[in-house]
């Protein structure tokens, strides 16, 4: 079964104590323009879920067309690179929050974003073969 290429309210981080957690307890890397931050979550009786938090800063664009217009990019990459992580995620049954955090100052295209945001997703499912390697030694 593959995964929805949809983004539905469910697969969005919107409560405070979860941002400030996964700010805090998450691992992080840098796929420029992107600064991702990622937590892993056991979900023993929660269905498997991949949600996402989008930031871009107001101090690089001023201007709220401009940062909703990334935003909207940033969303869309997401979705279309979502589904291999959610196969790793289904595999393993655990859920993963990702933020990804906007850091360039100019708004690049969508086939740029397209291609880091695939270079996060992978990123982020080779860190977790690590993360899984080392538990089971």
């Amino acid at each position: 079964m593959t995964a929805k290429e949809g983004l539905p309210k469910y697969e969005r981080i919107c409560k405070e104590n979860d941002i400030q957690a996964l700010f805090n307890q998450g691992e992080g890397f840098s796929v420029y323009p992107f600064r991702v931050v990622f937590r892993f979550l056991p979900c023993a009786d929660k269905p498997v879920t991949v949600r996402l938090l989008v930031s871009v800063s107001k101090k690089r664009f001023h201007h709220a067309f401009k940062r909703n217009r990334v935003k909207r990019l940033m969303r869309e990459s997401w979705r279309k690179n979502k589904a291999s992580l959610y196969e790793i995620c289904r595999r393993d049954n655990i859920s993963v929050d990702v933020a990804l955090v906007y850091t360039a100052t100019v708004i690049h295209s969508y086939d740029e974003m397209f291609k880091k945001t695939g270079k996060a997703v992978h990123e982020i499912i080779k860190r977790h073969g690590k993360i899984a390697a080392l538990r089971s030694r």
